[in-house]
């Protein structure tokens, strides 16, 4: 369970809320899927299975990306229409950029998470892979509305999310992501979508949020996801989960059970997470990135409060390679604004949605798109006249 070998061989006791209303419209579970370890990491690799490569690699050697890896396989290989996975930071969005998918996470809420396995509980959001964007919508319909067994489940008013409104809608680009983009085939596919868009009447400008604003966006998503990974996740004791060591004190079992179960990155994860919560870091770290968050929230409000939709290239590269590209540490201070900022959607909970841009050499790259929150119909229309511009869907490497 959640791909860690702390956790193998448990078989949750209850169903998600998400797999009920599956079933309730007859769909056919086909199987279980691979992720990074509780779903923490973003290269595919770090599941006590081992890695999860790219299906449109052929070499093996390019990563799909993560957490939720195998879904992304599963559906980018042909093997089913759609697959389920969530996203914390940019857990489906991304891998979606690298495997030719659309990649959905829908307003935090708007989706139950009841039977999630939790990572950071105020950025955790159940998402999806199609193949299209009009798959999308029907399964949102499906999946979409109130769980009373989940008390962060939202009742704001639904739609029917198939029927997309057409209209010509405003759009943004953020100055200093997309001048952080150093390919020139991404960065001329980009720019030959905004051509067309313009061109069926798209009004698209572009805005300034300084670099310091978006480089914080990574390392405020990676306090705040370690500090809430660690306390969610301080049940994983090999007592109430988890296999029993034998020691004379539950200090040492608890250092036992979790240096055995747990790989490196998420014990450096967890860490991380104590230190930022000690009461003598709290003020300096903690508590900081809070406020970070607020600013960060704040900008984004005001942009969308004006603006249909934030467009923007979803990776500033195809699929890395596994060797030598894959980070040693889990935190990377050098982290480019480009390749990480898709975390602001969950900092600030809004609707993002991710689909096929174009190809080099012969690898995927995708398109970002962001609205603010509960906008998820008016967000699919976009997506959808953006899926008709490029002419880019339907797509599987069988």
């Amino acid at each position: 369970m959640g791909s860690s070998k702390l956790l193998e061989g448990y078989i949750p006791t209850f169903d998600s809320e998400v797999y009920k209303r599956l079933l309730d419209k007859k769909a056919i579970p086909i199987a279980k899927t691979t992720l990074d370890e509780l779903a923490m990491g973003g290269t595919g690799s770090s599941g006590h299975l081992g890695k999860t490569f790219n299906p449109w690699d052929e070499s093996k050697t390019r990563m799909i990306g993560g957490s939720s890896c195998g879904s992304a396989a599963a559906c980018a290989a042909g093997i089913v229409p759609y697959s389920i996975g969530s996203d914390t930071g940019d857990s489906v969005r991304k891998p979606a950029s690298y495997s030719a998918l659309v990649g959905f996470k829908p307003t935090w809420g708007r989706i139950s998470r009841y039977g999630l396995f939790t990572f950071a509980a105020s950025l955790d959001t159940v998402a999806y892979f199609t193949r299209n964007v009009k798959d999308s919508a029907l399964l949102l319909n499906v999946l979409a509305g109130h769980d009373e067994k989940d008390t962060t489940s939202s009742s704001s008013p639904l739609e029917d999310y198939k029927k997309l409104e057409d209209k010509k809608y405003n759009l943004t680009i953020i100055k200093e992501i997309y001048d952080d983009l150093k390919d020139e085939t991404i960065k001329k596919a980009f720019e030959e979508l905004v051509k067309g868009l313009k061109q069926k009447g798209y009004k698209i400008n572009t805005v300034s949020i300084g670099f310091n604003l978006a480089k914080a966006i990574y390392s405020c998503y990676y306090i705040l996801s370690s500090a809430e990974a660690t306390s969610n996740n301080a049940n994983l004791d090999g007592i109430r989960f988890g296999s029993n060591k034998e020691a004379e004190t539950y200090e040492e079992m608890l250092f036992k059970v979790r240096t055995e179960g747990f790989s490196d990155r998420i014990r450096r994860r967890f860490v991380i997470g104590s230190i930022s919560l000690l009461e003598e870091n709290q003020e300096e770290i903690y508590l900081r990135a809070l406020r970070c968050r607020r600013v960060i929230v704040d900008t984004f409000n005001k942009i969308l409060e004006s603006s249909d939709a934030i467009i923007l290239p979803a990776s500033p590269t195809i699929a890395p390679l596994f060797d030598g590209d894959v980070p040693k540490k889990s935190f990377n201070k050098d982290a480019k604004v480009s390749d990480n900022y898709l975390a602001f959607a969950n900092l600030g909970g809004y609707p993002s949605i991710t689909l096929p841009l174009g190809f080099e050499q012969g690898m995927p790259f995708g398109v970002n798109l962001t609205s603010h929150h509960f906008t998820e119909a008016k967000l699919l229309k976009i997506a959808q006249i953006v899926e008709n511009t490029t002419g880019l869907k339907d797509l599987s490497k069988k």
